[in-house]
């Protein structure tokens, strides 16, 4: 039950401290809604206006029980103070509302029901005055009427509630607008205002004095009690846990037991409170906190979500951002430094970044990683499939390892190209395609696999490595934009998967192993055959890019191939750019010169390693001092 520790004290060190951007913590027994309808009453309970709501205004804050804040069913429990049309208005029969079919035999019931709770609520020493003008305004039964009169609800010529709109889209009435087009006009929630004299707080998701009214009425109608397993004390449990955790219509839940005809404990315990029972503020405080969490910092997939965070509420870099969303500026490459140079500067900018975060965060401060996921968002349970505790100096140790053994030049659009990690959902993508090319169960699989290696430093899977490798050689395979992508993703796992090598992130002229002085020869070869085509301004694939697979597979018998296609480029070169092409020969020379005994002529199939010696190549071909010189070159031949 850790988590559940870990939440509620995030919960109690950080209400009423939330950042200044973020929304604040939710007060429990209290839960959010999409309302639809806005109705707004006077001191007395009389009927002022009312009006539908514009989408991005909707979300409210209402009261709530345990039972109806993870409702479902047939019956579904009322709230205690706003709700839907059956729940509300008396006359909701009369214009041929229609209510849920757990109700068919009783119609009147949800109303009934809502009147009950609301009249205990008031009559209760937690009453207030907002609360008796809502009441004497339910009671007298014409909800529907006021707003039909109003021009909110639409009605046919029988002055029956139309069940949906048939006309013109554009013509449609509001309130068929804020409605999901899967709803009615019977479904629409109602939220309340009551304008009183001297009071400038008319909406009631927003009075202190109603809110703490029904916590203290909500905490003094539990009935249950027992001892709490997370905060030791005697306390009243909770029977029931929130939902809504991930999103408004989430209702899968992390604690559940109300399955008594199933396995949820049958044949260990007789009660669900006999294999644990937690404190009703507890739980509350605990869920509130993690929906705060989620929706200020978490990171979704589907139905999964991950969410890191310091329990004291401090600030900590994202897992699960690149080092371009670490270093939150976008870097642009710089042209007038070498590699070398670039690589020293992603240090100190990296050092600095962590430097920052560990002026903020001390070293004993407690951080969670923690992952959810459920079969369905709808109904069900919702499971924890990761969770860490670390301490703010370890985690930030784990994060700076990250980026640093992973750190590679990355191309992912013109105007984002910068030094470092990828971010996992980028590996995936890598991995198994782009867009609706990737399965979402397998993106979710994939960045779940990818947290040990973030969190832990475990090494990022073998099979994740080839398998970005593989498309990365099937370089006809993808669109230039994504090869590009996947090229430097497919090199950083390659460097992090390898680290005991120690490759750098620039050209090493002293590293002589056969797969990296194949990858050299292959950029070779495509800048002489590139630039020859741009001299004759064609656009088409080079002799490299289009074998590039089959090279990997076969270097030594595709290479003599390459290399006798690069002959008439090699004519076109000698005329039009003699000092290139003597620049370019001797380089080719010297890299083949630099293969130990037998090396050259193996025939075997390459390692990623070919990717780095191409890709570091390639650098400095285009990056490097050689491209000053073949400026220099083109203008004395033009």
């Amino acid at each position: 039950m850790s988590w559940i520790q870990k939440l509620h004290e995030t919960y109690e060190r950080c209400a009423g401290h939330e950042p200044e951007a973020a929304e604040p913590l939710m007060p429990i027994g209290h839960t959010t809604q999409q309302a639809h309808i806005e109705i707004v009453l006077d001191a007395e309970g009389e009927f002022r206006r009312a009006s539908v709501l514009d989408k991005s205004a909707s979300t409210t804050l209402i009261p709530c029980t345990e039972e109806s804040g993870g409702r479902t069913g047939k019956k579904p429990v009322n709230h205690p103070l706003c709700d839907k049309l059956q729940y509300i208005a008396g006359d909701y029969l009369e214009f041929d509302g229609e209510v849920t079919s757990g109700f068919s035999a009783t119609p009147s019931e949800p109303h009934c029901s809502f009147l009950k709770s609301l009249r205990g609520w008031a009559s209760s020493d937690w009453g207030h005055p907002k609360l008796d003008a809502i009441l004497h305004y339910v009671e007298q039964g014409q909800v529907v009427a006021d707003l039909v009169a109003s021009a909110v609800l639409h009605v046919d010529t029988h002055g029956k509630l139309f069940k949906q709109w048939s006309g013109d889209k554009n013509l449609a009435p509001s309130i068929f607008k804020a409605l999901p087009s899967t709803q009615s006009q019977e479904d629409a929630f109602v939220r309340w205002r009551v304008e009183e004299a001297g009071n400038p707080i008319s909406a009631t998701w927003q009075d202190p004095e109603l809110l703490s009214a029904w916590i203290a009425y909500c905490q003094n109608t539990q009935t249950k009690r027992g001892y709490c397993m997370v905060d030791g004390k005697e306390t009243a449990l909770a029977v029931q846990h929130p939902a809504k955790l991930r999103h408004g219509g989430d209702k899968a839940k992390l604690i559940s037991s109300n399955d008594t005809s199933g396995y949820t404990f049958r044949g260990k315990f007789l009660e669900a409170d006999e294999a644990v029972g937690v404190g009703f503020d507890v739980t509350q405080k605990a869920h509130n906190a993690l929906r705060w969490l989620i929706a200020r910092q978490g990171y979704r997939t589907e139905d999964q979500v991950i969410v890191s965070w310091a329990v004291a509420g401090k600030r900590i870099p994202d897992p699960f951002a690149n080092t371009l969303k670490l270093f939150e500026i976008a870097v642009a490459p710089d042209t007038e430094s070498t590699i070398t140079d670039t690589a020293q500067a992603f240090a100190l900018r990296l050092n600095k970044a962590m430097a920052g975060y560990r002026a903020k965060l001390d070293a004993t401060d407690d951080i969670v990683v923690m992952a959810l996921d459920s079969a369905t968002p709808r109904h069900g349970r919702m499971a924890i499939t990761f969770y860490r505790e670390l301490k703010g100096s370890e985690f930030l140790e784990r994060i700076e390892a990250w980026h640093t053994v992973y750190a590679w030049p990355q191309n992912f659009g013109k105007d984002c190209r910068f030094i470092g990690a990828p971010a996992p959902r980028d590996v995936a993508e890598a991995a198994y395609g782009y867009g609706r090319r990737l399965d979402a169960k397998l993106r979710k699989a994939t960045v779940e696999r990818l947290l040990p290696c973030i969190v832990d430093s475990a090494p990022v899977p073998r099979d994740l490595v080839e398998s970005v490798r593989h498309r990365v050689i099937n370089r006809v395979g993808l669109e230039p934009w994504e090869w590009e992508k996947c090229l430097g993703i497919a090199c950083a796992l390659h460097k992090g998967h390898h680290k005991e090598r120690n490759y750098r992130m620039a050209l090493e002229p002293d590293r002589t192993t056969r797969d990296y002085l194949y990858g050299r020869l292959l950029a070779i070869a495509e800048h002489i055959e590139g630039r020859a085509l741009h001299i004759a301004g064609e656009e088409r694939d080079t002799t490299a890019a289009r074998l590039m697979q089959r090279f990997a597979d076969r270097p030594y018998a595709t290479w003599r191939n390459i290399e006798l296609a690069l002959t008439p480029y090699k004519t076109r070169l000698q005329s039009r750019r003699p000092a290139f092409l003597r620049e370019k020969k001797s380089l080719l020379d010297d890299v083949t010169a630099s293969f130990l005994t037998n090396d050259f002529t193996n025939d075997a199939p390459l390692s990623g390693e070919f990717l780095l010696g191409y890709h570091c190549q390639r650098q400095t071909l285009w990056l490097g001092p050689d491209r000053s010189k073949d400026q220099e070159s083109e203008n004395i031949n033009e």
